[in-house]
């Protein structure tokens, strides 16, 4: 057994590797209740994951994750193949994944750990598969509660079957932080979408992997840039200046900014669509009225984003708040709240702070009422776009912003 001595603030960046697919983790819950109701208490168990990557390679690593875990986390068995639907897998792409050269291995409490680099033909816009066998007791940690994913569990170590037998469908990605894939071009890197629900792919199909991120990914393989990979690093109802009321809606941006975009291998580019959560929620069940923003705080939080963004290196493009106006949420709308999105805004779009701007808002509202979303565009909640909004969203940005250059220019 391979027991790691990680730190959960390790730089994960390198030459060569950027990453494929990524998921934030947010904080695990700790009422043993709510833990079992969630299927996160595991116990003589293979958690079988599917990520849609964005770009392919002929080598990649895994990123497991205990981040905002309080306990080790033994990890028995880990296995990566190609998906052929639900839980099942082409065996004759199934591979083991090690760990300093070992199958067994423990992530220390709030750490991160890569395995070792595997041979691994895999072609962009697929679907892989993880398995990871958790032999004794633990609760899931590096927990990332929006999957729109039907992910599976099932009893004893099934890492290499071919599909789960008696499994229980979750949603999470639980343990598992990224994937990441080499790359021979000198000009590859990684796009990170920083945000929230709206980046995260609330709304959208499960399954179908219909996020805006994803959209962005499938138009940049088109276009024939096919070494920039996409992460997505939303988290449901996170904001920018407090911690969520909900655990599953994740720590501030800010204090996340670092795991979540800074240490992605190859980090290039991020784009940050943030505010609408800070803006909205307080007064609602959503978060108290105590925890209200200005919008020159909301901006001042923006601001220092992008200013630690820069200081790595890293090309920022700034998004645009987009209409929420006929929210449900009693306590979400008000005129006033609509007053500050629009200063936000009005700041955006001076692109003082960024490299470029998206203007996601002018491109989404409703041109009769642009208060609100188009209805073409809507799922419904009035807040967070359908499928046709998401890849509406990826359609309105600009591909040449992520033209090549070498790593860490600006």
């Amino acid at each position: 057994m391979f027991i790691a001595l990680a730190l959960a603030t390790t730089a994960f960046a390198g030459p060569g590797w950027i990453t494929t697919w990524s998921c934030d983790p947010s904080l695990p819950y700790t009422d043993p209740t709510q833990l079992a109701s969630a299927h996160l208490v595991f116990s003589n168990q293979t958690l079988r994951e599917i990520v849609h990557v964005s770009v392919g390679s002929d080598m990649l690593r895994v990123r497991l994750s205990n981040i905002y875990g309080a306990s080790a986390v033994e990890i028995g068995d880990a296995h990566i193949a190609l998906q052929t639907s639900a839980s099942s897998i082409d065996l004759t792409t199934d591979r083991a994944l090690t760990f300093s050269g070992q199958t067994d291995v423990i992530i220390p409490p709030n750490a991160e750990l890569l395995s070792d680099p595997l041979p691994f033909n895999v072609q962009p816009a697929t679907n892989l598969v993880i398995s990871l066998y958790i032999p004794g007791s633990a609760n899931g940690a590096g927990i990332h509660y929006l999957g729109e994913q039907t992910n599976y569990l099932g009893a004893g170590d099934q890492t290499s079957a071919a599909s789960i037998t008696k499994s229980t469908s979750v949603s999470f990605w639980a343990f598992l932080a990224g994937v990441d894939v080499t790359s021979t071009d000198p000009g590859s890197g990684t796009v990170v979408a920083f945000g929230d629900s709206i980046t995260d792919g609330y709304q959208s199909t499960s399954g179908a992997n219909h996020r805006w991120p994803d959209f962005l990914a499938a138009r940049l393989l088109t276009a024939g840039i096919e070494s920039t990979g996409v992460a997505n690093a939303g988290i449901s109802g996170n904001r920018i200046l407090h911690d969520a009321v909900s655990i599953a809606n994740g720590p501030n941006a800010l204090s996340r900014l670092g795991h979540a975009v800074l240490d992605q291998p190859g980090a290039k580019y991020v784009i940050i669509l943030l505010g609408i959560n800070d803006i909205g929620q307080p007064g609602s069940t959503s978060a108290p009225a105590s925890e209200a923003v200005t919008s020159d705080q909301v901006i001042a939080g923006l601001e220092q984003l992008a200013n630690r963004a820069h200081e790595r290196g890293l090309k920022v493009y700034g998004c645009t708040i987009m209409p929420f106006a006929v929210y449900p949420t009693v306590g979400w709308y008000t005129p006033d709240k609509d007053a500050e999105r629009q200063a936000v805004n009005t700041w955006i779009r001076r692109g003082v702070a960024y490299d470029a701007v998206i203007d996601f808002d002018l491109v989404m509202r409703d041109p009769a009422n642009p208060d609100q979303l188009l209805p073409a565009y809507d799922s419904g909640d009035h807040l967070h776009p359908n499928d046709l909004g998401y890849q509406t969203m990826a359609n309105a940005i600009d591909l040449t912003l992520f033209r090549s250059e070498p790593f860490g220019n600006r």
